[in-house]
């Protein structure tokens, strides 16, 4: 086994004691983070993100591991109730919204039944929130994505606090290729936590094809990252969760 990473310093205790106990049980496992994620049903990105201490992970995935490498659920999960009140309180302290608490329900869909990818893009931008007030970036953080003006057509974070896009599939066959109102784009590169009308295209796209990336909201998270994967096993692609040129044919086809 490589050695890890040093986790970020700024992070709270009981969020380190959390990240510190799932590479460990990783280690133990033997198994490899491809592994996990064919097991857990979590990308191998999004597994990479919660072994360095670059997103939290969720109270599911969290439980999934668990439960594959046979390790204490109760005892993990309270470890992650943990760790997720200290980020609570951290997020309380320095003034941006709190991670959802295990029992409310995120961006107004109910708490139990899984990730979601509207929950897994609010968690992650709240993270790195409180990644960069323990570094004590935050002014600097909310002032640079208030100021810079996106790229036109290109899929990109989210900007504004509670404000929110909806994006509905209008499907028309044009040429031979499906497109389903919200794009046109036919090579765009997509990856995991990437926002926008190219994101919704995607979705509503899948959704034609009876594969559900977990809503039209615009927001690639683990949901329709896994939408994307099972696409991608069923046209016989590269399977790597990620969005390019030739995903893009097999789904407007």
């Amino acid at each position: 086994m490589g050695r890890w990473r040093a986790l970020p310093a700024e992070l709270e205790p009981a969020v380190a004691k959390l990240v510190s106990q799932l590479r460990e049980l990783k280690d133990t496992s033997g198994r490899t983070t491809l592994e996990l994620a064919k097991e857990t049903g979590y990308s191998t990105s999004s597994w990479e993100r919660y072994f360095s201490g670059r997103a939290f992970p969720p109270r599911e995935a969290v439980e999934a591991l668990a439960k594959v490498v046979d390790a204490d659920v109760v005892r993990l999960l309270a470890v992650h109730q943990m760790a997720q009140d200290a980020s609570r309180r951290r997020a309380e302290a320095v003034g941006v919204e709190p991670p959802p608490r295990l029992d409310e329900p995120v961006d107004g869909l109910p708490a139990a039944g899984g990730t979601d990818s509207a929950g897994e893009r609010r968690r992650s931008r709240t993270w790195q929130t409180l990644l960069a007030a323990g570094a004590g970036a935050v002014v600097g953080a909310v002032t640079t994505a208030l100021v810079m003006a996106p790229s036109a057509g290109a899929a990109r974070p989210a900007a504004g606090v509670g404000r929110r896009v909806v994006y509905t599939c209008v499907y028309t066959l044009r040429d031979g290729l499906w497109y389903a109102g919200n794009s046109t784009t036919r090579t765009q590169q997509l990856v995991v936590d990437m926002t926008g009308s190219d994101v919704a295209e995607l979705q509503c796209l899948l959704q034609r094809v009876d594969i559900t990336p977990g809503g039209i909201d615009g927001s690639f998270g683990p949901l329709t990252e896994a939408a994307v994967i099972r696409a991608q096993k069923k046209y016989h692609l590269d399977v790597d969760g990620q969005v390019g040129p030739r995903t893009w044919a097999a789904l407007r086809r």
